[in-house]
């Protein structure tokens, strides 16, 4: 389920249920409700003490403390930078809370060093924190938890918290005080059960129950981490190796320089794109958690390839070596940069390289990206393994190598590692000797109407090709992935009705680059009832490059500007 389209699906959700929810209001008492108010319980697990003084402070007037230093509620959760910041911004908004700027940032610092989460447990939600468009929908633990969470919100918003079985209970109280409809929208079985037939737990029982177990307050990951937790030394010289979708490699260096305290940091940022184009920036950033880089950095043009403003969210690896994750921008965060940072050191680094594959039989130039990389190389020195022979050195700089290598044509299919002397990047490309299938980027994609009062929410597509891998088999989990392929792009229209003309009026899909650029926001005369120009439409993939025509294609809605935002992200102030 694409997180976008949730609240669409409460909505639809909404209307068959609605007559059914009104009956049900007067017979049925709230879940886990006896008409009465509860009294309040000791907690059944231990909480995590609150020590900082200023946190005590400003939450402690509404979440009473207990003799071991815990405050209600807030001890017996943990959560991201983002989630904390969230939990704040609902205290101002409902419950009066007053806060300095500088004192929410050390609140949700202190919250998140000490109530967060381990590097293993946001990894699975990194996505959703670095604005990625995915379907979660193989990723639902059931239906009727998909109903309880996934109605009006992502999994992963769930997903993103660790809490007490108490708290996950309390979360669910919440839920029906604040959106009362959600208790028949989601939370609940519609109608009654029939005579004799078992009785059914309801959605939000059967959540509460995963949750509790999947995401407790005290986990293993946690207490390692506590216990390894420490100051984070990123300052220094960084190797940037990422790509942008649509337009390739992306090279450069970042600097980091220490802030005003020791979760704070300056970058400066200099790098050069596929086209060849150089930019650079500056930037800050915090760190939450010891491993959770949050950041903004200026200098661009101001235009949709080189933005005057752009947002990071990284993760540090446990040996502070790395730090991996997207930098994007856009109206939506919707254009970006697939980035990894490398720490710069004294001896040769191979990143990887320009291509992805490699195809049997085939010469070609190949460049190889890296730092202090060898400029008086031999071809003996690098290899791609058996069945690739490197013929000649074309150039070699500290920084790119670029070779002539020929593949045989009965090189064996599969990963293959590029070494250079004693560096090796792992499964830098990949042999094959055919595109076998090709995939759209991704399987649905929301793009927004805009441009007059609101802005445009473009998207941005690849076409991805695989080869069966060794099995010969398609879909399987030796099947290689060969990056992009050179793509036509083309829209057909998704008949919803009869004489549907949507892909005349929703935007334009460059044929050659695949970015799709939506129509303006509003009534369109042209359009029959000058209806607005939203619709749903195929967008297709047209793969030429070998024996056959190869076409995928990917499910796009456009629809109207997201005219009210809840809440936004400021972690990286």
């Amino acid at each position: 389920m694409l997180h976008s389209h949730n609240m669409g699906a409460a909505i639809r959700r909404l209307l068959p249920t609605a007559f059914f929810a009104a009956v049900s209001l007067v017979a049925q008492p709230p879940i886990g409700s006896n008409n009465s108010p509860r009294p309040a319980e000791t907690p059944k697990e231990p909480g995590i003490p609150v020590r900082d003084d200023l946190t005590k402070q400003r939450c402690s007037p509404c979440h009473k403390a207990d003799k071991d230093g815990n405050l209600t509620r807030i001890s017996w959760v943990r959560t991201t930078p983002e989630g904390w910041q969230q939990a704040i911004k609902r205290m101002v908004r409902l419950n009066g809370l007053s806060l300095k700027p500088e004192e929410a940032r050390h609140i949700v610092q202190y919250l998140s060093a000490n109530h967060g989460l381990a590097p293993e447990e946001a990894a699975s939600v990194n996505w959703f924190l670095e604005k990625r468009s995915r379907d979660e929908e193989a990723n639902m633990p059931s239906e009727e938890i998909k109903r309880a969470c996934a109605s009006c919100h992502p999994i992963a918003q769930p997903n993103s918290w660790r809490r007490s079985g108490d708290e996950w209970k309390l979360l669910a109280d919440m839920h029906v005080g604040y959106f009362p409809v959600t208790e028949f929208t989601a939370f609940r079985n519609m109608g009654r059960p029939l005579p004799g037939a078992p009785p059914q737990k309801h959605p939000v029982e059967l959540a509460i129950e995963h949750f509790t177990k999947t995401a407790a307050l005290n986990t293993p990951e946690w207490a390692s981490w506590k216990a390894t937790m420490r100051p984070a030394k990123l300052q220094g010289q960084w190797i940037l190796w990422g790509s942008q979708p649509g337009k390739g490699r992306v090279l450069g260096n970042v600097a980091i320089e220490p802030g005003a305290t020791e979760n704070e940091f300056a970058t400066s940022i200099t790098f050069t794109d596929a086209t060849g184009r150089q930019s650079k920036r500056t930037g800050r950033a915090n760190l939450y958690t010891g491993h959770a880089w949050r950041g903004r950095s200026t200098g661009g043009a101001g235009t949709l390839d080189d933005p005057k403003d752009m947002r990071e969210v990284m993760s540090v690896s446990r040996d502070q070596s790395t730090i991996e994750g997207r930098w994007f921008w856009g109206g939506y965060d919707e254009m970006g940069i697939n980035a990894k940072l490398v720490r710069a050191g004294e001896s040769t680094l191979v990143l990887g390289i320009d291509q992805q594959a490699l195809k049997t039989g085939a010469t070609t130039q190949v460049k190889i990206y890296g730092d202090k990389l060898p400029t008086n190389v031999k071809t003996s020195e690098i290899s791609f393994g058996n069945g690739v022979a490197v013929q000649r050195i074309v150039s070699a700089t500290p920084r790119l190598i670029t070779v002539e290598v020929a593949v045989a044509k009965d090189a064996i299919f599969g990963p293959r590692d590029v070494e250079v002397l004693r560096a090796v990047a792992t499964n830098a490309t990949s042999i094959y000797d055919k595109v076998d299938y090709i995939k759209v980027s991704t399987d649905t994609t929301v793009a927004r109407l805009g441009g007059t009062t609101h802005p445009k929410g473009y998207a941005q597509f690849e076409a991805i090709g695989f080869h069966h891998g060794l099995d010969g088999k398609p879909n399987t989990p030796d099947d290689l992935n060969l990056g992009p392929v050179p793509a036509k792009w083309s829209m057909e229209e998704f008949l919803a009705r009869f004489d549907d003309d949507d892909k005349d009026h929703v935007g334009l899909l460059n044929s050659t680059t695949g970015l799709f650029t939506p129509a303006t926001e509003g009534p369109n005369p042209k359009r029959k009832w000058s209806t607005n120009n939203f619709g749903d439409v195929w967008v297709v993939a047209t793969y030429t490059g070998g024996a056959k025509p190869l076409t995928a294609r990917n499910y796009m809605i456009v629809t109207v500007p997201l005219y009210m935002r809840w809440d936004q992200p400021e972690v990286a102030e």
